[in-house]
């Protein structure tokens, strides 16, 4: 007899675990990601796709310039549509950094309009 299938043991590889979840478009993706050693696995670090994660175990990795910290609650069958992805883990990533108090000032890389840049010239002329 064949051992056992991997979602009959209650365990995937990570790598496909990714990418089910939508935190990766292709598996690739997620794949040269954990390689790369930028993926933990209940706080250790981790380097192989295919190790195997279950229900349970702690995820932490970079995703643009948030850090996402995820709680795997479920195993997939297939790389579903987005609700049914989000019902796969439980994420306790820290909220995105705020731009501060309303008003602060423009977004870096912000281009400021014509109205703006008239109110900028007034105010650097008055003393």
């Amino acid at each position: 007899m064949s051992e056992p299938a991997a979602a009959d043991r209650g365990t995937l590889r990570l790598d496909k675990w990714l990418w089910q979840a939508r935190f990766f478009k292709t598996r690739t993706m997620a794949a040269k990601v954990i390689a790369s050693g930028a993926v933990r696995v209940n706080g250790t670090r981790t380097a192989k796709p295919s190790v195997a994660v279950r229900p349970g175990d702690a995820l932490t990795f970079a995703q643009g310039r948030r850090i996402r910290v995820v709680v795997i609650a479920a195993l997939g069958t297939r790389r579903g549509p987005a609700p049914e992805a989000q019902a796969l883990y439980e994420d306790r990533s820290p909220p995105p950094p705020g731009r501060g108090p309303e008003g602060a000032g423009p977004e870096a890389g912000h281009r400021p309009s014509k109205k703006e840049r008239r109110a900028l010239e007034n105010l650097r002329r008055t003393p």
